[in-house]
């Protein structure tokens, strides 16, 4: 099956193959093509100028910020481009600092979150001669601005597969930073995972926090507020939750840490993590992380840098699937004995269902 190594594989093989996977597909989607034989786009990038704008989580968040910097610090060592960055640390940063990678002379400033939607095609708009990406945003249509988005909910369906496979009390909860699209659309994946799970074994094991036909659950407002996030986790653990997917940023460093404390007291809780694999990430409790729902980020942001150095610059969309690579489970690490082979079996199924579109993933939030 595609990218079964993705469920099974150590990051570094799986990140290779998602990357070639990318590359393979990317010529459809308005990505590089291939490199001609004796081309140096190492040489080629000597003058060029590649600049990023991180959400209020800063590029240590441990999350997509830090993904999509991990590319850019990619794009520098394989095309020898000089680097800038601004790191915001509240909203109100935006607009300052994208203005001050404008000023610097960048050729392609990318901004980091859905958030950096406004500020970006405000300063795209204002310079045509600047191209720009942002991650995790489609709103913009203008020329010089290329969306870099991901259809999340393809893998978030099989972590909440896994997941409610693999609780022992038959209750998982999620919940977010602040209900936007790029977080709601791992909820309802999450949520589908779950229902299909029930279906398939007459089971009934119960999602908290997220109710995806209302589009009502629990948020914290922000992508800031640990504390807030260790209460919401506590909360669910006192509910009888076994297993909790935060979509939240840094915001899910609380739930690691309201997990070490239950655990230590003798219980047995498990976090999934988002949008990087947290168990190369996250500085403690990786122990209890299952899984990780990945955005491949740095991979997509380093190949869009290669196609503006290469004058192939498009403002198609860069739409990471499960199919090409954009988006995959994290392999299980220290978790390894919790999943089943028959759950490593089914995942697989399920996966390569999703990829032929004999099962269907649904959010409103998901790229059309």
């Amino acid at each position: 099956m595609k990218n079964s190594r993705s469920l099974t594989g150590r990051r570094t093989g799986m990140s290779a193959a998602a990357l070639g996977a990318a590359a393979l597909l990317l010529a459809g989607c308005g990505a590089p093509p291939a490199e001609e034989d004796g081309s140096d786009p190492a040489a080629a990038g000597t003058d060029y100028t590649g600049c990023i704008v991180s959400d209020s989580g800063g590029f240590d968040d441990q999350s997509f910020n830090q993904s999509s910097y991990e590319g850019i610090q990619a794009a520098e060592e394989s095309l020898g481009i000089e680097v800038r960055q601004a790191e915001s640390q509240a909203e109100t940063d935006f607009t300052p600092n994208v203005n001050s990678m404008v000023s610097a002379g960048c050729d392609m400033i990318v901004t980091v979150g859905f958030l950096l939607s406004a500020t970006t095609a405000e300063a795209a708009e204002a310079n045509p001669d600047t191209n720009f990406a942002i991650v995790d945003d489609n709103q913009i249509d203008l020329p010089n601005v290329k969306p870099i988005i991901y259809d999340t909910a393809q893998a978030a369906f099989l972590a909440g597969y896994l997941a409610a496979g693999t609780s022992e009390t038959g209750k998982v909860a999620t919940y977010g930073g602040i209900q936007i699209p790029t977080v709601t659309i791992f909820m309802d994946g999450f949520a589908d995972g779950v229902a299909y799970y029930n279906e398939q074994k007459d089971a009934n094991v119960e999602l908290l926090g997220w109710d995806k036909d209302a589009q009502t659950g629990t948020f914290v407002g922000d992508f800031e507020n640990q504390a807030a996030g260790k209460t919401n986790t506590q909360n669910f653990i006192n509910e009888g939750a076994d297993i909790i997917m935060p979509v939240a940023g840094p915001v899910g460093l609380g739930t690691i840490e309201a997990v070490e404390e239950a655990n230590a007291d003798g219980g047995a809780t498990k976090v999934i993590w988002v949008d990087s694999d947290g168990f190369e990430t996250v500085e403690s409790g990786t122990e209890y992380i299952l899984t990780s729902v990945m955005k491949l980020m740095g991979d997509a942001v380093e190949q869009v840098i290669t196609e503006d150095v290469e004058g192939n610059f498009s403002n198609e969309p860069y739409v990471g699937t499960l199919e090409n690579g954009g988006v995959a489970l994290a392999p299980f690490h220290d978790q390894e004995e919790a999943v089943s082979d028959e759950m490593r079996a089914e995942l697989e199924e399920i996966q390569a269902g999703i990829v032929a579109g004999d099962i269907t993933v649904e959010s409103e939030a998901s790229p059309q």
